[in-house]
């Protein structure tokens, strides 16, 4: 039923940035081997956003690995820990979220999930299923297996003590309480960030005050978004969100450097590791190019989160647009806010449009000769459109929008 420790584990490792630790991990893959039991597999998700991208599905792409190798995912929404809010890298106490935002949120997880994970093979739980029942004494008995020299030993908990920002008493609650996650669910193995580190290994340590086996922790990287430098966040705007249109999303995929398409497909990709080795060797003899190898990635992502049609449309529409430089089949058409003398500064209107996030924004790409209207470039900062007919504005290399 299971491949061999040996192959399970090159597996496990791919893009892991830790694995705490790998000695136990192999022990329990041979004791699930022999008795053909399948370990139990952790990964929290806190549905403190109401929209996923691709850096979330790092983790829930190792998840997926775990299954294809026979294991059991238990997917853990955690509506309860999620009005808590993790403090993680946080400089100051974050707002709590309110149910109904919880609520909502989680919602769009659990139409999400499934395009990466494997029904049959993952359990849904939400956290506020134990959390909500626990008693103010057992609160306290929690509390009681872990100190306040250990919590500030946390980077972000030290760093707030020492500038004296304030740090809630129920921050302390939240790693405890996605540490009793694990105890509840007598975990086996639990994924997460390097930037939750501190959170997976709490769990170890209850669980051994609980008189269970400690999980074993695997920590996977924060995957950088477009610009390649920035983790992906839809705050820096360098996000690949897995709702978005399949043009949209393969548009992002190819923008991104080819040096970062290597990690995307370490971390993204269902190519197996020799396959990517052939590929990185390929490219640098000149035997592939490294554009037709992010074709086939911005394709496989595609059709995982929409169809392979929709992916390969995608593909040959990207290609006719930028390759041909022909204009996309689909615009949305903007109507401006045209003054007295039927005029309208361009910067305005694109920002009215929502094609940029700011004025200030468009000006840096006239300067950069990055917006052209009716396919002459635009060269002054100033520039007013007049009204009369619709002007096509290309916006950088993959915005389009119609100007009326």
């Amino acid at each position: 039923m299971f491949k061999p420790v040996d192959e399970q584990l090159e597996t496990i490792r791919r893009g892991a940035v830790e694995v705490i630790s790998e000695e136990e991990l192999a022990k329990k893959l041979a004791k699930s081997r022999e008795t053909g039991k399948p370990l139990r597999v952790k990964a929290g998700f806190d549905p403190t956003a109401p929209d996923l991208h691709l850096g979330h599905t790092v983790l829930m792409w190792k998840m997926r690995q775990f299954q294809d190798l026979g294991h059991h995912v238990l997917f853990i929404i955690g509506d309860f820990t999620g009005m808590i809010g993790d403090p993680t890298g946080k400089s100051e106490t974050r707002p709590a979220l309110t149910r109904e935002q919880v609520e909502k949120n989680a919602e769009t997880y659990r139409k999400q999930l499934f395009k990466v994970l494997d029904p049959d093979k993952t359990e849904v739980v939400f956290n506020s299923g134990w959390l909500n029942g626990l008693t103010p004494s057992q609160f306290i008995q929690i509390s009681a297996k872990y100190t306040v020299a250990r919590m500030l030993e946390r980077d972000d908990f030290s760093k707030r003590y020492a500038e004296g920002r304030a740090i809630s008493i129920h921050e302390f609650l939240y790693p405890l309480l996605q540490g009793y996650d694990s105890v509840e669910l007598k975990a086996d193995v639990e994924l997460g960030g390097t930037d939750q580190k501190f959170n997976l290994l709490v769990g170890r340590d209850l669980q051994r005050n609980y008189e269970q086996a400690p999980q074993v922790v695997v920590t996977m990287p924060l995957l950088e978004g477009t610009d390649g430098v920035q983790k992906m966040s839809k705050s820096y705007g360098n996000y690949i969100g897995i709702a978005e249109s399949p043009k949209e999303m393969f548009g992002k995929i190819m923008s991104i450097s080819d040096t970062l398409m290597f990690r995307y497909y370490e971390l993204l990709s269902k190519v197996s590791n020799a396959e990517l080795e052939k590929m990185k060797g390929d490219i640098a003899s000149g035997a592939l190019h490294p554009k037709a190898a992010k074709v086939n990635l911005g394709r496989e992502i595609v059709a995982r989160f929409h169809s392979q049609q929709e992916a390969n449309e995608a593909a040959e529409e990207f290609d006719r647009v930028f390759k041909s430089k022909e204009l996309p089949d689909e615009m949305e058409t903007v109507n401006v806010a045209w003054d007295e003398a039927g005029e309208a500064w361009l910067c305005k209107a694109l920002l009215e449009a929502k094609v940029i996030p700011s004025t200030s924004e468009g000006i840096r790409l006239i300067k950069q000769g990055a917006i052209t209207v009716d396919g002459e470039k635009i060269a002054d900062k100033d520039h007013r459109i007049k009204k009369g007919g619709e002007k096509v504005v290309k916006v950088g290399k993959k915005k389009f929008v119609k100007l009326a």
